[in-house]
């Protein structure tokens, strides 16, 4: 069996358990729409296949193995533009328990560490700039991330200057309960942020900036071997970036919010299928 085949089956089985649809015809049939597991399908496939809508859809027409696993045949793959609606009819709140699904394809270990990174909004027209008031030219990407499976846990989006402690505390918050250690780098040196993790029972591995000999002090007692573990954080947006691209295709701000998800989603999923 091929990995994209191994992918795709993974995919679809996460699919019908997101949104359901388990028995449900993944093609339309008199006159309905496709169903909502064969979209999110689809859409795990284009980011796995690293191409556009249309680009995605002709490779995909040329795999009847890969569209059997879904559900369909070659004569039942929608235009780009159905395929474009659907991402806007999905709600977030649908691609998040897709990544859900997918972090728990890998074994939990419970110590996580936590990192930012910046994904480059694809380059658009001047005009298209001029007349959507288009200026931020980057996405701010957090992520959460299992140091023992390298799997992404949680993941949070903005186009706005927010501070990494802020940020840090609204993934650690959405996740406390599944979490023994958070370790991150001094950029998330807060301590409400640590007091806060405390009364999660969760246990904060986040160095302090040294400008006191406490500082150091509360740095000497951190445990070394899991604070070195941060830096796995790095890691996996390197694999995404190398592996699924550094650019959101997408131009509306919660398309690429449901973009950065979705692929996280797909790098958990082939890890899981490797």
């Amino acid at each position: 069996m091929s990995k994209i085949s191994r992918f795709t089956g993974k995919v679809v089985t996460l699919a019908k358990s997101a949104v359901g649809g388990r028995g449900e015809s993944a093609a339309p049939q008199g006159g309905g729409g496709f169903a909502d597991y064969a979209v999110v399908s689809l859409h795990c496939l284009r980011i796995y296949l690293e191409k556009s809508y249309r680009e995605a859809l002709d490779l995909l027409s040329e795999m009847p193995q890969i569209l059997a696993e879904i559900g369909l045949e070659k004569a039942d793959l929608p235009d780009h533009s159905t395929l474009v609606k659907a991402f806007d009819r999905i709600k977030m709140t649908v691609w998040r328990v897709v990544l859900r699904l997918s972090a728990q394809l890998h074994e939990p270990s419970g110590h996580a560490a936590m990192d930012a990174t910046f994904f480059d909004r694809e380059n658009a027209s001047k005009h298209y700039c001029r007349r959507t008031n288009y200026r931020v030219q980057t996405l701010k990407t957090t992520a959460l991330v299992d140091t023992a499976s390298q799997a992404v846990l949680d993941v949070h989006c903005t186009t706005e200057k927010r501070h990494d402690t802020q940020l840090g505390w609204q993934l650690a918050r959405r996740n406390a309960g599944e979490l023994h250690s958070l370790t991150a780098d001094k950029g998330y040196d807060w301590q409400q942020l640590r007091d806060k993790l405390r009364e999660e029972d969760v246990r904060p591995l986040i160095k302090h900036r040294e400008f006191r000999p406490i500082d150091h002090a509360h740095n000497a007692r951190i445990d070394g071997t899991l604070y070195g573990q941060r830096a796995l954080s790095e890691t996996v947006f390197s694999v995404i970036k190398r592996t699924l691209g550094d650019a959101v295709r997408a131009r509306s701000w919660y398309r690429e919010f449901r973009e950065i998800v979705l692929m996280c989603a797909v790098y958990n999923i082939k890890r899981a299928a490797s």
